[in-house]
């Protein structure tokens, strides 16, 4: 057997050679693959995790209602909990309210004929629970509008939220859950990360 590879030229050895290496190199390449398909896989699932509240968000509305009010999650969170309590529409209007607010003068009075009608009037499709006083003021001040013609009723029913769903929604199962589905992600990121930087020291020392 030693004798026949030796008389082979020197060509078909280095050939030999070369396929042997390329074989090798096929073997070693699927863990490759698995290993980056895995880090592809991390990268998609914190990703995916970014669609609903971190940790810090979840700490910050629980500190106060306004957190929770001026945060675009804050306030889908906020809602979904309201619409369990069939009382969404607080929100709803005061959301309108901040709409109506930054209106273009042309468009105020037929927006806030509209919040009027929708939420204020006796009756209304979505009413919002405002005393009488505070209700027929701002009826007069839709007659001629202007950007603050509803900060009474808007001040009322925010004032009306925090002293009152707020509270229970600090104790709902949707907060607790989502504290500690939270708590988890963030573990994991913080985990991911980690093991990111020790791979990145790793191959600097290499």
């Amino acid at each position: 057997m030693c004798r026949g590879l030796a008389t082979l030229p020197a060509t078909c050895l280095k050939s030999a050679k070369d396929i042997k290496h390329k074989i090798s190199f096929l073997l070693q390449k699927p863990e490759h693959h698995t290993s980056h398909q895995s880090q592809l896989k991390e990268k998609n699932d914190a990703a995916a995790a970014k669609s609903g509240p971190t940790a810090a968000e979840v700490k910050k509305w629980k500190e106060s209602f306004n957190h929770v009010i001026t945060s675009e999650m804050g306030r889908t969170v906020f809602g979904n909990f309201l619409k369990s309590e069939y009382s969404k529409e607080n929100l709803d209007f005061w959301v309108a309210c901040e709409v109506y607010k930054k209106s273009a003068p042309s468009k105020m009075a037929n927006r806030s004929k509209q919040i009027y009608q929708q939420h204020v009037e006796a009756d209304a499709t979505n009413e919002v629970n405002l005393d009488a006083a505070t209700r027929e003021e701002t009826k007069k001040n839709v007659e001629n509008p202007c950007p603050c013609c509803f900060d009474e009723a808007q001040q009322m029913i925010y004032t009306l939220m925090e002293k009152d769903s707020y509270r229970r929604f600090l104790n709902s199962k949707l907060i607790q859950d989502l504290t500690r589905t939270t708590a988890a992600q963030e573990k994991k990121e913080r985990k991911i990360s980690d093991s990111a930087k020790n791979g990145q020291v790793l191959m600097g020392g290499a």
